[in-house]
C-alpha cells in the first residue's frame, strides 16, 4: 500500500474489491464495488447517471432503479478520467495512522468477496437510502458492502474516512493556534496538529468505533429506515 493510496492496474482488480478513483485533482474520491465483468456498483446522488446513452460499450451502463442512487456502470465510466485504486481492509493502527488522506483504508476486516457482491447487487435492486455527504455517501456504501457494518447513530457521521478527514482537519487547525503560543518550533506545531488530525480519524474509523452494528442486507431498509433520510446533494460524488 502506498503512503497516500494504493494504485492498481485494471487487470489487478478482482470481483468483490472496493475500488475508488480520485477526482478534481485529488480533491475527493469516488468509491464503488467491482462485481466482475467490467462492472461496478456504486452510490451516487439520485440525479446522476440517469441515462446510459453516453456509454458505447455496455447497453446497461447506468442502470438503476427509479428513485435510487445505487447504480451499475462499466468500469471505464466509473473511473472517468481517473485511475483505479484499491481500498485496504484490516489495516493495522500504525498503517492507518500513516495514511495522510482519509478514505483509503480501514482497520475493519472485510467479508468474503461473494458476500460483498451479494450485498452490492441486492442494494442495486433495493437502494441504500438518500445520499448524504457526511452520513451516507459512496464510501459508506462500499464499506457496508465489504463489512456489513452500519453506524447506529444515524444523525452522526457515517463510516466514510473521507468525511472524517474533512471534519477533523478544522479541529486540528483550531487546536494548532494555541500551540503556537507555547511551542517555539513551527515544525513542532505542525507535528502536534497532524497528531490531532490522525487521532481524530482513527477514533471515527469503523473498525474501532463502538456505535456500529452488523446487519444482513435483506434487513437493512426495514430495520434502520434508510429510505426516510434526508438528502444532501452539495458534495460532488
Amino acid at each position: 500500500m502506498g503512503l497516500l493510496s494504493h494504485r492498481v492496474e485494471k487487470t489487478e482488480i478482482k470481483p468483490g474489491d472496493h475500488i475508488y478513483t480520485w477526482r478534481a485533482v485529488y480533491t475527493y474520491s469516488h468509491h464503488g464495488i467491482y462485481v466482475g465483468g467490467s462492472k461496478v456498483v456504486h452510490f451516487t446522488r439520485k440525479k446522476e447517471h440517469s441515462s446510459s446513452a453516453d456509454c458505447p460499450t455496455f447497453p446497461d451502463c447506468g442502470f438503476k432503479q427509479p428513485g435510487s442512487g445505487v447504480v451499475l456502470t462499466c468500469l471505464d465510466c466509473f473511473l472517468g478520467t481517473g485511475l483505479p485504486h484499491c481500498f485496504e481492509y484490516g489495516a493495522s493502527p500504525s498503517v492507518f495512522l500513516t495514511k495522510l488522506r482519509g478514505g483509503t483504508c480501514t482497520t475493519a476486516v472485510a467479508d468474503q468477496p461473494e458476500l460483498t457482491i451479494h450485498r452490492a447487487m441486492h442494494l442495486l435492486r433495493t437502494g441504500f437510502g438518500s445520499y448524504h455527504v457526511f452520513q451516507n455517501n459512496c464510501e459508506d456504501f462500499a464499506i457496508y458492502c465489504k463489512t456489513g457494518l452500519l453506524t447506529l447513530d444515524r444523525a452522526g457521521p457515517g463510516k466514510s474516512g473521507q468525511a472524517s478527514a474533512f471534519l477533523n482537519f478544522p479541529l486540528a487547525a483550531a487546536l494548532s493556534s494555541p500551540l503556537q503560543m507555547i511551542m517555539a518550533s513551527p515544525a513542532g506545531v505542525a507535528v502536534a496538529a497532524a497528531g490531532v488530525y490522525c487521532a481524530g480519524r482513527y477514533m471515527t474509523d469503523v473498525g474501532v468505533r463502538r456505535d456500529v452494528i452488523k446487519i444482513e442486507v435483506e434487513d437493512l431498509a426495514s430495520n434502520l429506515g434508510l429510505d426516510g433520510e434526508a438528502s444532501v446533494d452539495e458534495e460532488p460524488q
